[in-house]
Formats: structure tokens, C-alpha cells, sequence
């Protein structure tokens, strides 16, 4: 194939005419990409203006798809994003019927949205409810936490949540599965000093169902912690013959971890220790193992001394 070769004059009129291409298809493509086009993007529903005198629950997903029209820039790069993520719908007209419509809502919904976009249609655009009787209920809280400390330190004293119960209200069936509300974890490192703080409730996954109060207080003592030694008496289990029974030794020693605010509080009336008479008859042991039956709590067991007792049984 022959080689063309060009004039200066004739590669400066085609590298005009490219030129001239480039800018014709990015003008059309400006043009076009800047006009209004419909598409269809997943949004989660949030529920507001709930009936207060009667628990509902929804009988369709709580994701509805929005026909939204926004400009051709958007379809390529949010076709799958609404800012914001999710909408807020009014169940106001429960109050007197069993279902909701977007087309009424539509104004409403687009006051939530980015000016650029606008929602056409909601699909589904009816939302249908089913009622039952609304009954309260009283549950404890329990903390989630994820806590470590420096070394020698540790909690103290039981943790105190203000308050210790939370009121739950919404379908009596749905009330009836739940027995205990968690909070938000709360995480704290390198931890030497009490904590006192707020925590909030772990968000309500279930719409039907409202919780109060959305926040708890936390107070987390926190002290450094020091070794302790106690001698305890033994006491024997399972004597049930009523043998005369010697143990050598009669008291063992306990070492533990305590709190420095509780050291001098805690005795040996806040430790039981006791060997089992099962371990010679039914295992034939020649020796008797230790075992705690009573340890005070927010304590940390380090060691017992001896571990195995020796007897002697007088028949």
C-alpha cells in the first residue's frame, strides 16, 4: 500500500477538521448529558408521625425504588446513589386508614432531595399496614463494651447504668421476644481512671417499635489493683455418712487481685473454700482437690496454696 504523504498545508487543514470533530462531539455530548432523563435508583424508607395509640406493622420491605429524573451527568455517575441515602415518610394518615400513598407525599420527598433531582414516582406508591393492640413494656439495658486497661488496673465495683431499664412500646407478639435492650458499644483504651460518660441505645432496627430513653448513663469504676493474701478454712462436701474426716492442711491460702479502694474490706468471710468427699469414694483419690465456692466479684484469683489437701478418715 502506497504511503500518502501530505503538505504542511494539508495536515493543518485535516488536524483542523479533528479538531473540529473533538468539538462538535464534546458540545453534543455537553448538550445531551445536561438534559433531563428518568432513571430508577433503591432508597430505605424512615417512618415518622407514627400513630401513638396503635402498634402497626409494615407488610412490604421497608425499600421502596424512586423514578427519579436528573440530568444525563447524574445517570452516569449516581445512577445508584440519592443523597440523601434514605427518605422520610409521614404515616400521619394512619391515624385513619391502613395505608399510605407517595403520590401524596411527593412534594414532601422532594424537599429531602438534592435540587438536581426530583422524584417522579415511588413503586410501590401504596404502602399497606397491619394493625394490632399497642402494649409497653419494661426491659433491662445491658452495656456492650470493649475495654482494656493499663496494666495493674481494672473495674473496681459492679458497673452503674442510669437508669438500668429501658421502656419499650409496639406490638404485643413483637414485645414478647424481646428481654433485654443493648447500647451502642462503648470502646475505650488504655484505661487507669473511672469512666463516667453517655451512651446511646442500640439504634431500633424493628419500626414498629419505639424505645425510651434513647441514651444511658455510664459510670465505670476503675482503681489500680494490688495482690492479697487471705487464709480460708476448708469446709467438706458430700460428707454424707458423716465420717470423722482430718485435713492437713485445715485452711489454705488465697492470693488474689483486689482493688485498692476495697482492700481492707474484704475478708476471709468473702471466700469459701471446700474439698469434695466424692473425689476418694467415686474416684478413689488419695488426695482432695480445692475448690472455691465463694470469690468476691471485681476480684481476680492469682493463686490457691495448697491446691490438693491431704485426709485422714476416722471410721
Amino acid at each position: 500500500m502506497p504511503f500518502i504523504r501530505l503538505t504542511k498545508l494539508e495536515r493543518k487543514r485535516f488536524g483542523i477538521i479533528v479538531l473540529c470533530a473533538i468539538c462538535a462531539t464534546a458540545a453534543w455530548l455537553f448538550l445531551a448529558l445536561n438534559k433531563k432523563y428518568p432513571y430508577t435508583v433503591q432508597t430505605e424508607l424512615i417512618y415518622k408521625d407514627e400513630p401513638q395509640r396503635k402498634a402497626f406493622k409494615a407488610l412490604q420491605p421497608d425499600t421502596v425504588d424512586l423514578k427519579v429524573e436528573g440530568t444525563g451527568w447524574q445517570l452516569i455517575f449516581a445512577r445508584l446513589r440519592i443523597k440523601p441515602p434514605s427518605i422520610t415518610v409521614s404515616l400521619q394518615k394512619l391515624n385513619t386508614r391502613s395505608f399510605i400513598l407517595f403520590s401524596e407525599q411527593l412534594d414532601q420527598i422532594n424537599k429531602q432531595l438534592e435540587t438536581s433531582q426530583k422524584v417522579i414516582s415511588v413503586t410501590p406508591d401504596t404502602l399497606f399496614f397491619d394493625f394490632s393492640r399497642r402494649t409497653n413494656k419494661r426491659i433491662p439495658i445491658k452495656l456492650v463494651s470493649k475495654l482494656s486497661f493499663i496494666p495493674q488496673y481494672g473495674i473496681a465495683s459492679k458497673i452503674q447504668l442510669t437508669p438500668s431499664y429501658v421502656n419499650i412500646s409496639g406490638p404485643h407478639e413483637e414485645l414478647e421476644r424481646i428481654h433485654v435492650w443493648y447500647t451502642d458499644s462503648l470502646k475505650v483504651s488504655n484505661i487507669r481512671s473511672s469512666i463516667d460518660t453517655r451512651v446511646n441505645m442500640l439504634q431500633n432496627t424493628i419500626s414498629n417499635i419505639s424505645i425510651y430513653p434513647n441514651s444511658v448513663a455510664v459510670k465505670i469504676p476503675v482503681d489500680e489493683f494490688t495482690e492479697k493474701t487471705i487464709e480460708v478454712p476448708l469446709s467438706i462436701l458430700n460428707n454424707k455418712d458423716y465420717y470423722d474426716i482430718k485435713l492437713y492442711p485445715k485452711k489454705v491460702q488465697v492470693t488474689f487481685l483486689v482493688a485498692l479502694s476495697n482492700y481492707a474490706k474484704i475478708n476471709e468471710d468473702f471466700i469459701h473454700a471446700s474439698v469434695d468427699l466424692n473425689e476418694w469414694k467415686d474416684l478413689h483419690h488419695n488426695q482432695l482437690s480445692v475448690k472455691i465456692t465463694l470469690f468476691p466479684e471485681f476480684c481476680k484469683m492469682v493463686r490457691i496454696s495448697p491446691q490438693k489437701i491431704n485426709f485422714l478418715i476416722e471410721k
